[in-house]
């Protein structure tokens, strides 16, 4: 049998990445669970799966020991977001016009989106 640390490819632990991996697809889980069917057409059910892919995505990169610290998510998006997503909800709480909230939570879900790609273009960036 081979020892594990003569080997240089032999995987590393992951310890944290995996622990907070786990605890986003518990909170994945538990946002699938507790939704009623009918929930699954809101639009306010992409704003929450969005900000939990948007926050997996930032965890990760916080979490990664190869990845250079020069990498950060564009805040101003993420804020945009945030607001984007606060004015959804309160509009749907509100019961204010369903076209305002409909237009509150895709910008809330195209904010997410571009934070994550832009980080995701680092990442690639950096590889090569």
């Amino acid at each position: 049998m081979s020892d594990p640390t003569s080997n240089p490819t032999a995987p590393r632990p992951r310890g944290w990445a995996l622990v907070a991996a786990g605890l986003l697809l518990l909170a994945l889980a538990l946002v699938v669970l507790y939704t009623s069917r009918g929930a699954f057409f809101s639009p306010l059910a992409l704003v929450v799966v969005a900000a939990i892919g948007l926050a997996a995505l930032l965890l990760q990169l916080r979490l990664r020991k190869d990845v250079n610290s020069g990498i950060h998510a564009p805040l101003w998006v993420n804020v945009l977001g945030l607001i984007f997503a606060m004015l959804a909800v309160c509009a749907d709480f509100a019961h204010l016009k369903a076209s305002i909230m409909l237009v509150a939570a895709l910008g809330a879900v195209i904010c997410f989106s571009i934070s994550g790609i832009a980080v995701l273009r680092s990442l690639r960036k950096q590889k090569t």
